[in-house]
């Protein structure tokens, strides 16, 4: 949804021989100018390349025990593997806001404000993780059906480790994706993606516990840590809120 809209308003976007592909790059634009036109884009490149290395020592790092993070709640969450799907759609559902942030949204601001409540999140994230390590005993050890969302399933428990949980990265980064998008100006008519990004939102969240990835804890935690950073980075939004409650307007018709 989101690369579909790039595709129609992004000038940088070409078709060739009948087939799309995303060119960066303007006629008569070097290397050098490219870079110094989205040097902007460094910010979150550079971040992610520290992030990945730092979250593998987490991952490597011998760790003499864990807190178990557990709830009654996870109890009653059943195991769905079809939840596999919005899941692995995080990564792109990431991956394309950020490039359109950088390449396509000319307002600067907005890409920083998201940009930094990401390494925020992240950052606390790695640190909760060094001072706290935790982890969850939730992963089904049989799978009540054999089909290939539970191969992709397996494939996944394979690959990530149930260490280093809380909070929830997947779920703060898409509320942090979702508030960037919703607040992002030249969005403001598009519902469509609006609506697309809460619907992707809502399911990445619920997949998190569904494919029995993350506690209730963590959910919780990801959420807070998320609404911690609206707060932080869209002061403007909250005061525009706080202006058009209902206690805003009750204190103004009692002054009049």
């Amino acid at each position: 949804m989101i690369l579909n809209f790039i595709k129609k308003n992004n000038p940088l976007f070409t078709e060739k021989h009948g087939c799309g592909t995303m060119s960066f790059y303007k006629e008569g634009e070097n290397l050098i100018q490219f870079i110094k036109k989205y040097k902007h884009g460094l910010v979150i490149a550079i971040y992610s390349l520290i992030y990945i290395l730092l979250f593998r020592y987490l991952e490597v790092r011998p760790v003499s025990s864990y807190h178990i993070v557990h709830t009654v709640f996870d109890d009653m969450i059943p195991f769905c593997e079809y939840f596999i799907i919005p899941y692995m759609l995080w990564f792109p559902y990431m991956i394309l806001a950020v490039v359109y942030f950088i390449f396509y949204n000319k307002n600067k601001h907005e890409y920083y404000q998201l940009v930094f409540n990401l390494m925020m999140g992240m950052t606390i994230f790695l640190i909760v993780s060094y001072i706290y390590p935790n982890a969850q005993h939730l992963r089904p050890t049989n799978f009540p059906r054999d089909n290939i969302f539970t191969h992709a399933v397996q494939w996944l428990y394979s690959t990530d480790t149930p260490t280093n949980i809380l909070p929830s990265i997947h779920v703060f980064n898409s509320l942090a994706i979702h508030m960037s998008l919703t607040n992002c100006e030249a969005l403001r008519n598009r519902r469509y993606i609006r609506v697309g990004s809460f619907i992707l939102t809502t399911l990445i969240i619920l997949s998190t516990m569904f494919l029995k990835q993350h506690s209730v804890i963590d959910v919780c935690m990801g959420a807070t840590l998320a609404l911690f950073g609206y707060i932080l980075f869209y002061p403007e939004k909250n005061a525009a809120v706080s202006q058009t409650s209902f206690f805003a307007k009750f204190r103004q018709n009692k002054t009049e």
